[in-house]
Formats: structure tokens, C-alpha cells, sequence
């Protein structure tokens, strides 16, 4: 499939850690990891997509003091209109992860409560930083799905710069191409290169579904109650669906 936006539905079950050992599988040993501080914010949070990506650098030149209340309050309107920006406007698809590169930038919040919202309603299904978060108690209330290395406080003007998106990027140590599937749960965030996504889905259903007739065994053994992670049934008729 030349579209990975089409592998998607061969990723809903799967886990982080299934894609894993499929890559390891075939021969892609330590590939597409993210540094286990790139992780969820908030516990129970799980998504597939594909790689929407954004080039970020440190600022080489500081925010001036604002003198009113006003320009305070649009400090990124001020910012963006003496410096420009690089935006995403009109390009984020459904299905789309926004994997951000921050070029180990400092503390500068540049995902927040407002800015991601906006990228869920363009359809966007995710968000990956190897930078900072911030407004972390409404991002963990609106149950936004956000990876990120940190929480912080400050904010764009004068720490950081979007120079470029929809380019190669290295984020949390991974390399990541646009058009890449981007993994993540509690587990951490993997990338799946875009050239064995097809492949990798493959055997990442055959070990999920192999690790749940397990555990649907060790459940009975134990005379624990059946959930969701082994109704083996259920993700086999899902998968048939899909043929």
C-alpha cells in the first residue's frame, strides 16, 4: 500500500510493544525507538498515526519587553508577525500524528491546552515531542493525546522556531519521515518506517493475538475475570473485516 493512512485500521489493536518485536523480527533491531522519556502524559492513553512532522530550532534572538497588557496577552501574535512562522494550516489529515522536533531547544511550552485542540480538530490523532508540554492539567482533563519528554511552563516568543515541516526529522532519538506510522502507549512511543509498515502490521497481529490466547489461559488458570485484552474473538473478527 503506497499510502500509510491506509494501514491505520491494521494498527487499532495492536500494541507498542507487538510492533516492537515485529520489527525486531525483521531485522530492524532498536528502530524507530523513542527515548523512554518521550512518553504519554497521562496514563491509559493509546494511538496510531501517521507522521505529520515539524522541524523546531532554538531562537538565536530574544523576545522584547512588551509595554501593554494587550500585546502580553497576544505575546505569540506579536512574536509571529516580527519573526513569521511556519505553520500547519490546511495540512493536517485524519490519521495524521504531529511528531515535533525540538532541536533541544530549553524549557519552552510549546504544545499547550489550546494549540493541541486545534490539531484534533483538523483531524489530527496524536501529538510527539521530544520537548516540553505545558497547561499539563487540562491536557491530562481533555484526555488530549500528547507524548511529550516534559512539562514546562514558558512560552514560543523568543525560545523557539519552526523552520520547516513535512521534512525528515530526529525526534526522542528516531529518525521519523513524513508518511511514517507513529505508535504510542503506556509503553512509549515507537516508530514504524513507512517502507515496512505493511509488513511489520503483519506480524504484529499474529504476536498480539499469540499473547492473548496466553494470557486468556493464565486468566482461566488463575480464575480471573475475562477483559477486553483477551477477547481473542473480537480482534480476530476485526481482522477479518479487514480482508
Amino acid at each position: 500500500m503506497s499510502d500509510t493512512f491506509d494501514l491505520l485500521p491494521h494498527y487499532k489493536h495492536v500494541r507498542v510493544v507487538d510492533v516492537c518485536d515485529a520489527l525486531d523480527g525483521i531485522g530492524y533491531f532498536d528502530i524507530g525507538l523513542m527515548d523512554t522519556e518521550v512518553r504519554p502524559l497521562w496514563h491509559g492513553m493509546k494511538f496510531w498515526g501517521v507522521a505529520y512532522t515539524m522541524r523546531c530550532v532554538p531562537s538565536n534572538r530574544p523576545m522584547w519587553k512588551l509595554e501593554t497588557t494587550e500585546d502580553i496577552v497576544d505575546a505569540h501574535g506579536v512574536w509571529f508577525r516580527e519573526v513569521g512562522n511556519v505553520g500547519t494550516s490546511g495540512e493536517i489529515r485524519p490519521g495524521h500524528v504531529v511528531v515535533t522536533a525540538t532541536g533541544g531547544a530549553g524549557e519552552v511550552g510549546f504544545w499547550g491546552s489550546a494549540n493541541a485542540l486545534n490539531v484534533l480538530a483538523a483531524g489530527g490523532v496524536g501529538i510527539v515531542t521530544d520537548g516540553y508540554a505545558r497547561d499539563t492539567g487540562e491536557l491530562t482533563l481533555q484526555q488530549t493525546p500528547i507524548c511529550s519528554r516534559a512539562r514546562g511552563r514558558t512560552i514560543i516568543p523568543g525560545r523557539i522556531m519552526t523552520v520547516e515541516t513535512q521534512t525528515t526529522v530526529g525526534c526522542g532519538g528516531a529518525q521519523v519521515q513524513p508518511g511514517d506510522i507513529i505508535g504510542a502507549d503506556d509503553d512509549g512511543v515507537v516508530v514504524v518506517p513507512a517502507a515496512v509498515a505493511e509488513e511489520a502490521a503483519t506480524h504484529a497481529k499474529a504476536i498480539l493475538l499469540a499473547d492473548m490466547r496466553a494470557r486468556r489461559d493464565l486468566y482461566q488458570k488463575l480464575d480471573m475475570e475475562p477483559d477486553e485484552t483477551v477477547d481473542v474473538e473480537s480482534v480476530e473478527e476485526y481482522h477479518r473485516g479487514l480482508s
